[in-house]
């Protein structure tokens, strides 16, 4: 979202009047679930966490932190609401810069380490617990086997602040077919390898529905047999990346799935998908999906 549009956000937000009381708490037998926030567009800051309060939600994520006057908002307003901050974006550039701070490259380094001690604060001001982490474009020249080797070691030297912070990287796998070409971590084999070379609880996988759907199916074997490697996921539809319900995947199912896998799996499940519906009524379809009586 554009830093005027967030400077909007965070203003009227912070004139909120009375604490807020959760008018419907989360379902007892449901899965946890947060929204990226990119999905409430120009809706004030107070509006939008009114909203997933009132739907039962749990939380929200992907908040311009970078920005002091909306990651000082969010630390207030989210405690209004009883919602929690589920994850945030390490290593995004800044705004002005191009491309992903990526693992592959060892140039980056210092660069993906900065952005990781930066996202480390701000996650502990607003108690998230979670980082998505981008593994960038593969870079040509260098053999598959070394850049997986220097993915590897940059968030190795990440481990030391993650585990001393009690903060989760989990490092995202994204379709290289329609939305990113070139991006170097896109099947779940090589996200396990990935995870499991690292060795650290405070490393595992962003697990994207609809990225994994694209790239080679299997969504319930592929869930159930890394779940341990699994802290994070996120959804949308095949195709259109729209709301559960408008295309291929059959969501009931694999939300179930998920679900079924009880106390292995006790992260979020977040949308992150272009509402078709009117949101408020998508976030109540979702909301219903998600919860198994």
């Amino acid at each position: 979202m554009q830093r005027r549009s967030f400077l909007t956000l965070g203003g009227i937000a912070l004139s909120g009047g009375a604490l807020y009381t959760r008018a419907q708490p989360p379902p007892k037998h449901a899965l946890r679930l947060s929204v990226a926030w990119q999905m409430f567009g120009e809706m004030q800051a107070s509006k939008a966490l009114s909203m997933l309060a009132r739907l039962g939600y749990d939380g929200y994520e992907f908040i311009d932190w970078r920005t002091p006057e909306v990651l000082e908002t969010f630390a207030g307003e989210e405690k209004k609401y009883s919602l929690e901050c589920a994850n945030l974006i390490a290593n995004r550039p800044a705004p002005g810069n191009s491309g992903w701070i990526g693992l592959v490259n060892p140039r980056d380094r210092e660069a993906f380490l900065a952005q990781v001690n930066l996202a480390v604060a701000a996650a502990k001001r607003l108690g998230c617990k979670r980082l998505t982490i981008g593994a960038g474009q593969e870079v040509g020249g260098i053999p598959r086997r070394d850049q997986m080797s220097n993915a590897v070691a940059a968030l190795r030297a990440a481990c030391p602040v993650l585990e001393k912070e009690g903060i989760t990287a989990v490092v995202e796998m994204l379709n290289t077919y329609v939305d990113h070409p070139g991006s170097f971590l896109y099947h779940v084999r090589d996200g396990a390898e990935l995870v499991d070379l690292v060795g650290s609880p405070n490393v595992k996988l962003l697990f994207d529905i609809y990225h994994m759907q694209i790239m080679e199916g299997n969504l319930i074997d592929n869930i159930r047999s890394n779940i341990d490697r699994i802290d994070h996921f996120h959804i949308a539809d095949v195709p259109g990346r729209h709301e559960p319900g408008t295309g291929e995947i059959n969501y009931r199912n694999v939300l179930k799935a998920i679900y079924d896998l009880g106390d292995r799996f006790q992260g979020y499940v977040s949308a992150e998908y272009k509402s078709v519906a009117p949101l408020e009524q998508s976030l109540r379809d979702l909301r219903h999906i998600t919860t198994f009586d």
